[in-house]
């Protein structure tokens, strides 16, 4: 693959607009709007000057109450990045990261299992962080070498939990499936939640997100990654499918296939743009007895157009590929006053989809839709919204409403701390929640 050189959502994480004229003219980008104010009581406390920036020390930050980072040296880290500037964040948590691996390697694992395995958690994320802002060049070889790292330091880790994590391969229709099934160490089959996460996120991050705080409740957890993923994409050369049933489906026979797993008690959980993919896979996947959708996620491709901005939009629907590629390829040749969100969106979304033309990565993003397979979900929903999530702005209610009385609507707020997308920084809330609403449905199942 040629070097690509351009710059779409967390978990889909960050969000940008597209003010763009036609091209020729002088491109235009809207800032994105500011978290937080000194009046809001729901305020957070800043960690970057740039909006994007903040999020993903956040998002590092917040794995802590599961053992995926620890505190003191995510804010070490995070006072060497340089706002808006990727190879500043790339450099600090390399740094970090190969600083937890000496130590970790140093940790005699069969005398301490405990302190070794928090150490390579802590170590995998901080490689997979390093990772984040890179993407704009498809040749670039730390996208590989990173990976390889944290999944080395991942795997190591999971063999020391006290259930040990096994790594499954699945296949699926001219893909493969990697999934791993973590046992609670409980007696007889366990309620079992399926989970994978959205647009640039991990299954291995998953764990520390919502995984351990289900295990801690005696429920089995079962991560996994499908095209487009961050393992998928490395490893098969193979973007994102709207199809997303027919990466659940393999799963689910999976699950249903093991002895300590209840199969009328499996629930499936999708994060961020998982959100989306959850709700879509149990349109048409019935054996589910449960899905949460963390945040919910009606119409990606609304989610994207509305970003994208009216001017942009026009010329998608009229079908000018040259203008509408020309216009971003414009925006991206700025040295400077680019919004972060902009640049990593875009870039991410077209690695992610494995498009080069963004016409092309449009084109595929306004398939994602739950229009005309909504009505066809039939299992509970469980739709989570933080009350400030600038991603996906209105979009969990649009889906809770079409859902009707399937949905489970529940507002995570700022004053909890909960308000950020996905509820970021608020695991142990918002993890409270969701999973004593999934043990609610399942035993009355």
């Amino acid at each position: 693959m040629k070097s690509v050189s351009i710059p779409l959502l967390f978990l889909a994480c960050s969000s940008f607009v597209f003010g763009l004229p036609h091209v020729g003219k002088k491109v235009h980008i809207s800032q994105p709007a500011k978290r937080s104010n000194n009046s809001d009581p729901g305020s957070m406390l800043q960690l970057s000057s740039d909006e994007d920036f903040h999020f993903e020390i956040l998002r590092a930050l917040a794995l802590a109450p599961y053992q995926g980072s620890d505190v003191g040296e995510v804010l070490v880290a995070a006072n060497h990045i340089v706002a808006g500037d990727f190879e500043s964040y790339y450099n600090a948590f390399h740094s970090l990261a190969d600083r937890v691996h000496n130590q970790a390697s140093a940790i005699d694992s069969n005398r301490y299992p405990v302190s070794a395995r928090n150490a390579l958690f802590r170590e995998a994320t901080y490689y997979r962080s390093a990772d984040f802002f890179l993407h704009g060049n498809w040749n670039d070889s730390r996208i590989n070498t990173l990976w390889t790292k944290q999944l080395a330091a991942f795997d190591k880790a999971i063999s020391l939990l006290p259930v040990p994590g096994e790594r499954v391969t699945l296949q699926g229709k001219g893909f493969q499936i990697p999934a791993i099934f973590f046992g609670s160490g409980q007696p007889g089959p366990r309620p079992t939640l399926l989970m994978c996460s959205g647009y640039d996120g991990s299954q291995e991050e998953m764990y520390h997100s919502i995984g351990e705080a289900a295990l801690q409740r005696g429920i089995n957890v079962i991560s996994f990654e499908g095209p487009g993923q961050p393992t998928v994409r490395r490893e098969q050369n193979i973007g994102f499918i709207p199809e997303w049933e027919e990466v659940v489906s393999p799963v689910v026979d999976y699950a249903i296939s093991r002895s300590d797993v209840d199969g009328e008690k499996i629930g499936l959980l999708g994060l961020s743009f998982g959100g989306y993919l959850a709700p879509r896979a149990a349109a048409f996947e019935h054996r589910l007895a449960a899905v949460i959708a963390f945040d919910g996620l009606y119409s990606f491709a609304r989610a994207m157009f509305d970003q994208f901005g009216p001017k942009m939009e026009a010329l998608f629907r009229a079908g000018n590929a040259t203008a509408f590629d020309a216009n971003i390829f414009a925006l991206l040749a700025r040295p400077t006053g680019v919004p972060t969100s902009a640049r990593w969106g875009i870039e991410q979304g077209l690695w992610a989809f494995k498009e080069t033309s963004p016409f092309a990565w449009a084109s595929k993003v306004d398939k994602y839709t739950l229009d005309g397979v909504v009505q066809n979900i039939t299992a509970p929903v469980f739709v989570a919204e933080a009350q400030h999530d600038m991603f996906f702005t209105g979009q969990a209610k649009i889906l809770a409403d079409k859902l009707g009385d399937l949905a489970t609507y529940h507002l995570f707020e700022s004053v909890d701390g909960a308000g950020e997308h996905c509820s970021l920084g608020a695991a142990v809330l918002s993890d409270q929640v969701i999973l004593d609403w999934f043990q609610d449905v399942v035993s009355s199942s």
